[in-house]
């Protein structure tokens, strides 16, 4: 199974109240994006992409972990968006991950059991149920668990 990985690092982090891109903050002494790369590398994809905003493009630039491909979204205009720069780029047939820099704490052994089951499916999600979710991106299901919906605040 080949694996590509798109990470979405092009948020403002307005929630954070600081001049530091979210991505860029720390946890256990290493940025969040660190961590979520990491787990990405861990998983032995044949290419790691990453969405920044123009703000990080000089930062993405000086960057020299391993051979990670850059796209800078100049305008935002959603994750989808994002997504699709990074689309472009990607080799067919592969399974494409596409995991947020802001979330560092998702296992690599749940990234691959992920990935195995999007082998015999054509889309597989992973996400939770939370019960305050204003201020949140999120996947609107009906009563049988279908997806009728997603949400970008």
């Amino acid at each position: 199974m080949t694996i590509e990985v798109i990470v979405l690092a092009a948020g403002h982090g307005t929630r954070m109240a600081s001049s530091r891109p979210k991505v860029l903050h720390t946890l256990g002494g290493r940025s969040l994006l660190d961590h979520v790369l990491n787990t990405a590398q861990a998983l032995d994809p044949s290419q790691i992409h990453v969405v920044v905003g123009p703000e990080n493009e000089s930062w993405a630039e000086a960057q020299t972990r391993g051979a990670l491909i850059w796209h800078i979204q100049e305008e935002r205009l959603g994750t989808g968006h994002a997504v699709e720069l990074a689309m472009c780029a990607v080799h067919e047939p592969a399974t494409v991950l596409v995991l947020y820099a802001d979330m560092p704490l998702v296992r690599v052994d749940t990234l691959r059991a992920l990935c195995e089951r999007a082998q015999n499916n054509r889309v597989v999600m992973l996400t939770a149920c939370l019960n305050v979710v204003d201020g949140f991106g999120r996947i609107i299901r009906d009563n049988s668990g279908a997806v009728t919906g997603i949400v970008e605040e």
